[in-house]
């Protein structure tokens, strides 16, 4: 005896679902231009790790106000 009518419940999650994996897809799909203009600016790829370098010191290069 096969199960073959499915329940109007099983479109509504169905639809739901679709509904999440589009948003992590559109989220993933943000992250990865994020990351990609900001690797392509060529901007300094430099963390604070508690080490003084002057490289980072912004006094220098920005104009006092």
């Amino acid at each position: 005896m096969a199960i073959t009518k499915t329940h109007e419940l099983h479109g509504r999650r169905w639809g739901r679902n679709l509904g999440v994996a589009l948003c992590l897809i559109g989220f993933a799909g943000l992250m990865f231009a994020l990351t990609i203009v900001k690797v392509s600016r060529g901007d300094p790829m430099q963390a604070f790790d508690h080490q003084f370098r002057p490289e980072m010191d912004r006094t220098e290069t920005e104009p006092a106000r």
